[in-house]
């Protein structure tokens, strides 16, 4: 053989070698690379970690130094008081009054509840809520075993509604919330007036501002009575009766934020 005769002999066989090669990459019966499954950037993939809350930005409100109660009917706090007396009303859904609790609890906003005792809400929270009264937090005041309009009743109906929602407030929160009392509606005059001071209550306390909130609204609508009423000085009113109250509260502590407004009991600016 000559020697180009074994030349193509050789390139021949590597030829063969190669496409042999080739067919075996390619075959499915052919050799797999066989990839560690840690390594895989599927099987690497771990979930992306919870990322850290960002704190909800926080601001300590200036203590305020108490004033002597006036006389009369209050509708506002003393001049120069950086802030508002958040006051809430009735109780009539039971979460609401849980969320106002949780609220206060999570956020340290200062609440005024005015309890008609008849409602279940203030007994099936009142658990959660001693501890906030007990603190300073949160202040209990009266207003009426059952909600009526006090103008309609007699001198003594006036006393008794008073006095059996007072002996509810000191059995359930330990607490004498004289001489606080708002009357339903807003509605009294001279003789209800003096009805209720016979039987310690002797201060009307009502409003300068409203979330309007007695009634089934929207939690946008009670924002925008918020970003109206929310402002220093005010005694504002809110009602614990239904679920739009649930959505806005966020949103009332947010802006309480951005005004730089404190929230105060009665006992923290009054002295009685």
């Amino acid at each position: 053989m000559d020697h180009r005769t074994t030349r193509r002999t050789l390139l021949a066989g590597a030829g063969a070698l190669l496409a042999a090669s080739a067919l075996s990459a390619c075959s499915p019966a052919g050799p797999r690379r066989v990839t560690d499954p840690s390594r895989s950037p599927v099987a690497s993939h771990s979930p992306t970690p919870t990322p850290t809350p960002t704190p909800t930005p926080t601001w300590t409100p200036p203590a305020v130094a108490r004033v002597p109660l006036p006389s009369g009917t209050v509708t506002g706090l003393p001049a120069g008081t950086p802030g508002i007396a958040w006051t809430v009303d009735d109780g009539a859904s039971s979460d609401v009054v849980g969320a106002y609790v949780r609220f206060a609890r999570e956020t340290g906003t200062r609440l005024t509840f005015f309890v008609n005792g008849v409602r279940p809400s203030w007994t099936e929270h009142a658990d959660a809520l001693r501890p906030l009264v007990a603190s300073g937090q949160v202040q209990i005041g009266n207003h009426t075993w059952d909600h009526p309009a006090l103008t309609g009743l007699s001198d003594q109906g006036i006393e008794d509604e008073l006095t059996r929602n007072h002996e509810f407030i000191e059995r359930t929160f330990g607490v004498d919330a004289r001489p606080y009392f708002r009357p339903p509606y807003g509605y009294h005059d001279a003789r209800v007036d003096a009805a209720a001071a016979r039987v310690g209550y002797s201060t009307p306390l009502l409003w300068y501002g409203t979330l309007a909130d007695s009634g089934d609204i929207g939690a946008g609508q009670i924002v925008g009575f918020a970003d109206q009423w929310f402002t220093a000085g005010r005694i504002v009113i809110g009602h614990a009766n239904h679920p739009g109250t649930i959505d806005a509260l966020p949103r009332l502590g947010r802006l309480l934020l951005e005004r730089r407004l404190g929230t105060y009991t009665l006992d923290d600016v009054f002295s009685r």
